[in-house]
């Protein structure tokens, strides 16, 4: 019987470590394995996501009665519903993709006025241009961010002081806006957060030994996580960027800064409902 506090992937996850494969290769292989499957399960809402967009994208009928982004819409809230429901996901996890849908939504309304991206699709669904789907894309980097942090069991090591991540975190959502009518500061942004993060250390807890990374690299593969699954979207036209009207192209690199800037400020509000704990 699980815990109130946790999801049924609990008592898998600890079986899986409890199991001792062997040294050696075996050991090698078990832990990849174990990491994939960590990783995937820690992925699982947006994953499903994605899946969606694309299975909308090839075989959702032309002439139907509900518009595709308002399927989206339903499908997304089916999703978070079940997962609860089925106990794969806590409650804790539920906040924090609600908090990260209102933020995301709040960009989301001023960056389509801004014409930074559009939706080319109608829906009935959506606040102004926005459809209420979009909300959920960030609300899949909350929720990744969330769980992955307890399911690894990260610790860390010379954490900046938290009210600094804060001021950061929020002098980059505020140039995220102002840079439409103010200088564009993210070049201060990243020096920023190198200087803060620079000495940090994430541990992380695979099989039964903690290993660590620096933190400035795990946002980096985040980001760069994040920018293949936009590539995905973009490529099933949830939404489109500038240049892509007439036909799918790979989404500019430049936009992995955006989105290293952007997962640092999911990283900082996960921070606020998850323990910041040395190792042991």
């Amino acid at each position: 019987m699980t815990a109130p506090n946790h999801s049924r992937f609990e008592a898998v996850r600890l079986r899986l470590e409890q199991f001792d494969p062997g040294t050696g290769w075996r050991l090698w292989l078990y832990e990849f394995l174990l990491f994939g499957f960590k990783q995937g399960w820690a992925c699982l809402f947006g994953a499903l996501l994605l899946a969606l967009l694309l299975a909308t994208h090839f075989f959702y009928p032309a002439d139907a009665p509900l518009h595709r982004y308002d399927f989206l819409t339903l499908s997304a809230v089916a999703i978070q519903a079940g997962m609860l429901a089925f106990r794969l996901e806590t409650w804790a996890e539920a906040k924090v993709i609600l908090i990260f849908h209102v933020v995301g939504t709040v960009m989301e309304l001023f960056k389509t006025a801004a014409g930074s991206w559009i939706y080319p699709e109608e829906s009935l669904l959506h606040i102004d241009a926005v459809p209420l789907f979009s909300g959920f894309m960030y609300a899949a980097v909350g929720s990744y961010i969330a769980r992955v942090w307890r399911i690894f069991d990260f610790r860390y090591t010379a954490y900046p002081p938290r009210w600094a991540t804060w001021l950061l975190a929020a002098a980059i959502y505020i140039n995220f806006f102002a840079h439409h009518w103010l200088p564009d500061i993210r070049m201060a942004l990243f020096a920023a957060t190198g200087l803060l993060f620079w000495r940090t250390r994430v541990h992380f807890r695979n099989w039964r030994a903690h290993r660590w990374m620096p933190l400035l690299l795990g946002f980096l593969l985040v980001a760069l996580f994040i920018w293949g699954a936009e590539n995905i979207g973009t490529f099933a036209r949830a939404w489109t960027y500038p240049g892509q009207e007439n036909g799918w192209r790979m989404v500019s690199l430049a936009k992995l800064g955006s989105w290293f800037l952007l997962m640092l400020i999911s990283f900082v509000l996960v921070a606020l409902v998850s323990p910041i704990r040395e190792p042991d």
